[in-house]
């Protein structure tokens, strides 16, 4: 696996969150997706891409076998999603586990649980998804930080870490934590209303006139 920069790694993140906790607004158009992407809740750090920025990053991610575009009559704009379970041979509790570790950075196991609540399918066995995920080399732990009780995994989609590179965490960054997650619950139940009224772009593929770009095959 070669290591993603993060406007990628951010990008892969938001296309397997979005897939699993509002399927049915799920591929997206690059303006969701920049969306999901900058989102104040859920997120860390908090990002200000722009739709150019993360075009760029899906087409490399495209060139690398790791998402692919899907075109619909019945959409005027493209959409895109990842193939992470196919190009990196993931399940979909590790995939759930390695989405939220791509979007918030270290995580411990019972945060990983709480985190990955609202992903379906739900993940039946953290810890045995993360000892998987750990022995093919997409995560590791790290350690605890400053304050904390439990040790930390962190993903390795970005190459090697190192332990003291997170050892500075701040208590007010742990204290908001909780109300961060209640904030990704109350978008989540919007975003599914909004699906309900007819507010969202509507899926894609599952269009049957829906195409997948010939360079995906």
């Amino acid at each position: 696996m070669e290591p993603l920069p993060a406007d990628q790694i951010r990008v892969l993140g938001v296309l397997v969150e979005k897939e699993r906790t509002v399927p049915d607004s799920y591929p997206l158009t690059l303006n969701s997706l920049t969306t999901g992407c900058n989102q104040s809740s859920n997120r860390d750090p908090v990002t200000a891409f722009e739709p150019g920025e993360v075009q760029a990053a899906l087409d490399a991610l495209r060139e690398a076998k790791l998402t692919r575009i899907v075109y619909s009559p019945s959409n005027r704009a493209p959409k895109f999603r990842h193939v992470l379970d196919e190009a990196w041979d993931l399940d979909a509790s590790q995939l759930a586990i390695l989405a939220v570790l791509l979007l918030r950075g270290p995580n411990t196991v019972n945060e990983l649980r709480t985190r990955t609540e609202r992903y379906a399918p739900a993940v039946e066995d953290v810890d045995v998804a993360l000892r998987t995920l750990d022995d093919r080399g997409f995560v590791t732990n790290i350690g605890r930080a400053s304050g904390q009780r439990e040790d930390r995994w962190m993903h390795l989609v970005a190459g090697p870490v190192s332990p003291d590179d997170f050892r500075h965490a701040t208590a007010s960054k742990m204290v908001a934590t909780s109300s961060a997650d209640r904030i990704a619950a109350l978008e989540a139940r919007v975003a599914r209303l909004e699906e309900a009224l007819g507010v969202s772009d509507g899926p894609a593929d599952r269009d049957p006139q829906g195409t997948v770009d010939p360079l995906d095959d």
